[in-house]
């Protein structure tokens, strides 16, 4: 059901974003954005007075409300120990010598020395530039 829900969430907020044709007459009926900005600050104003017309669904939407806030703060959580310890691990791995494990306790692929022999000589710098007033010929 919640997923219905996203999926039309997320469609209606495309097809909004959708450019729409040019607005040239006025009496075809098309709505202006003095119009719409007027139509949306009605219907905040009547959102305001909702927990008063519906106190019950006012009740439960903010416990629902505050039951996802817990959700998404446990998650949160649970997501920063899991990146925590495995950024622990990784550090300690590589000072203690060992090899760098990744997330999924497998030795990475990635070490601190991913240079070449070729990408560790000097680059070349061309003939050493010569004095004023000598004549090469």
């Amino acid at each position: 059901m919640f997923f219905l829900l996203r999926i039309a969430f997320w469609l209606g907020l495309v097809l909004i974003l959708l450019p729409g044709v040019p607005q040239h007459d006025a009496s075809t009926g098309r709505v202006g954005s003095a119009d719409a900005i007027s139509a949306a600050s009605a219907t905040v104003h009547d959102l305001k007075g909702f927990c008063e017309r519906e106190p019950d669904a006012c009740t439960v939407g903010s416990e629902v409300a505050t039951s996802m806030g817990h959700r998404a703060q446990a998650g949160a959580k649970m997501l920063y120990d899991f990146l925590t310890e495995v950024l622990a691990a990784r550090d300690a791995g590589s000072h203690s010598g060992e090899p760098a494990k990744s997330a999924f306790g497998k030795p990475s692929s990635h070490s601190q020395s991913t240079l070449t022999p070729a990408d560790l000589a000097p680059t070349w710098r061309g003939p050493p530039a010569r004095k004023a007033g000598t004549n090469p010929a």
